[in-house]
């Protein structure tokens, strides 16, 4: 099978390209390269945003007709690729990503003219609400409960780890409007306004020091049954298809952009004899073996969207792609905070540029830190980057998806 990109696609990287080098200012560029994990600084993601949406690149994957582009599989991996290799800043998944496409798969014809625009502009930013205190991989045992009450409901409950919901507007939330049957069933998939009376915020600290995480608790809180996103006690069904989209994307080029940022800094970086940390055989072989393994994932992902580009359903695909990138993310943050040294060790996070505040700390008044910014990133991505085989449906959970669905046990 032939991986070559065409003529055409030649074009189109070019394009993205000239694009990327007029656009992408120091700022955003600095927030790209010093942001701690898969959530950049959030007034630099939504400034990138914008910047795309004037282009009309903000939502690429979307229908053409709600704002999309009609781009091929291959262009929309050129652009991801182009994008990482510029050292563009991310953008927040849970509106574009995620809860977007099941709005205009589930969604009314009202849903899909009131959210999609202001999802496009940045208006409504979403969080996602889904896991809760006593239902994280096993996400069917939730119990957040939404009462008919006529032309509402009434929810009441919690969820945690909701990334961003300081800065979200908007919530979409699975929750509990049955108890009968299988726990799978008697779910629905509600929009939330965040400024709805009865709701609480609380931050989470995370191992790294970043607020970006939080609990929200839902006291008596009113919502229109307008707001359901597909049927009543079928949100599972609606869950399912976005987490889908949750798992999915161009995760290789990402990924060989770190390998070579540790490239270049044990290149520079004193080993243990005094001669730079690339030349030690032991650490030059972690990194070439991570290195070969961003290559397959790569290949990988090739031949995913060549089957996807025939009309075939990428099907348990999904679930490998994310076992293998999430582990091997966390192995190259792991030879990051070994590239770093000593000056890895120390906790400056005043260097990054985060997604959420800081908590309980003070920065040097002079601004001083010890070695260069990627040492002070690498802790904080390497302590971020732990939950990557949890999110999205933990890693044991995708194993057992591809031992049901590919090897039939």
């Amino acid at each position: 099978m032939e991986y070559d990109w065409s003529a055409g696609d030649l074009a189109f990287r070019d394009e993205v390209r000239e694009f990327l080098a007029a656009k992408l200012t120091p700022e955003l560029r600095r927030a790209g390269r010093l942001a701690t994990s898969v959530y950049p600084d959030h007034e630099a993601s939504t400034e990138w945003q914008q910047i795309l949406h004037e282009r009309g690149w903000a939502a690429p994957a979307w229908p053409v007709e709600h704002g999309g582009c009609d781009w091929s599989l291959t262009q929309h991996y050129i652009f991801q690729r182009e994008s990482a290799l510029a050292g563009a800043p991310a953008l927040s998944p849970m509106g574009i990503k995620m809860v977007a496409p099941a709005i205009i798969a589930f969604g009314t014809e009202e849903q899909k003219a009131f959210y999609l625009p202001r999802i496009l502009t940045g208006e409504v930013f979403f969080c996602q609400g889904y896991s809760e205190p006593e239902a994280g991989s096993d996400l069917a045992a939730l119990t957040m409960a939404a009462v008919d009450d006529g032309e509402d409901f009434v929810c009441t409950g919690s969820k945690i780890w909701t990334t961003h919901a300081t800065e979200a507007n908007w919530i979409f939330c699975l929750v509990r409007t049955s108890r009968t049957g299988k726990k799978q069933q008697g779910i629905t998939f509600l929009l939330i306004d965040m400024t709805s009376p009865g709701i609480e915020i609380r931050p989470l600290v995370m191992t790294s020091g970043e607020q970006v995480q939080n609990q929200v608790f839902f006291d008596n809180v009113r919502v229109p049954k307008a707001n359901v996103l597909g049927r009543i006690d079928d949100g599972w069904t609606v869950a399912k298809y976005l987490l889908v989209h949750e798992r999915g994307g161009a995760a290789a080029p990402w990924l060989q952009v770190m390998a070579q940022d540790i490239a270049t800094a044990a290149a520079q970086q004193p080993g243990p004899d005094g001669t730079p940390l690339l030349d030690d055989r032991t650490f030059a072989a972690k990194l070439a073996d991570l290195r070969i393994r961003t290559e397959v994932l790569e290949i990988l992902e090739f031949r995913t969207i060549s089957a996807m580009a025939q009309g075939k359903n990428a099907g348990p695909a999904s679930s490998m792609l994310k076992i293998l990138a999430t582990e091997l993310s966390q192995k190259l943050t792991e030879l990051a905070l070994e590239a770093a040294g000593p000056s890895g060790r120390v906790y400056q996070p005043h260097v990054t540029m985060p997604g959420g505040p800081i908590a309980q700390f003070t920065p040097p008044a002079d601004g001083y830190h010890s070695g260069a910014d990627w040492q002070a990133v690498a802790p904080l991505r390497y302590f971020n980057d732990r939950a990557g085989s949890i999110y999205a449906g933990s890693n044991e959970i995708q194993r057992n998806i591809l031992a049901k669905a590919a090897l039939g046990l």
